[in-house]
């Protein structure tokens, strides 16, 4: 299950954070911390994912919460592609609101149904899912924050 923070690359851990803060707040003009409950996104109690821009996308950072919801530790999340977080029966919907956030920057209604790893299904709901780039405004993935 989850990692401690001392197992991750904490540098690595707060760029990212960094990365999510800002985009979030350049997407949607609102602040994650308080969307999120919390300025330290990884102990935060809304659930937060990312995942990067590879042909099948692969989750770059999932927090606590993410990975107690999931059942999967940090490495097991950020080896796994993100599509494996929902079942093959919604993969085209899925997909076509990753499409439709990527054009419009985000999106703030998203609702489904995902798959813990130990085969249980979870509704999730109002979910934000927005573009990630960086400081330089290259495209690093996508996130996600909602809450249960």
């Amino acid at each position: 299950m989850a990692e401690t923070e001392s197992a991750l690359d904490t540098s690595s851990l707060h760029a990212r954070e960094k990365q999510l803060h800002a985009s979030f707040a350049r997407r949607t003009g609102r602040e994650l911390a308080h969307v999120a409950g919390s300025d330290d996104l990884y102990k935060a109690p809304a659930i937060v994912l990312m995942h990067g821009t590879q042909s099948d996308p692969i989750f770059c950072y999932a927090n606590l919460a993410a990975q107690h919801l999931w059942g999967y530790s940090w490495s097991e999340f950020c080896a796994m592609p993100s599509r494996l977080s929902a079942e093959p029966e919604v993969q085209a919907d899925r997909e076509r609101l990753l499409r439709q956030a990527h054009e419009k920057g985000y999106i703030a209604d998203y609702s489904g149904v995902r798959i813990a790893r130990d085969g249980r299904r979870f509704h999730i709901s109002n979910v934000i899912l927005w573009n990630v780039d960086d400081d330089h405004g290259l495209r690093c993935g996508q996130a996600a924050v909602f809450r249960i």
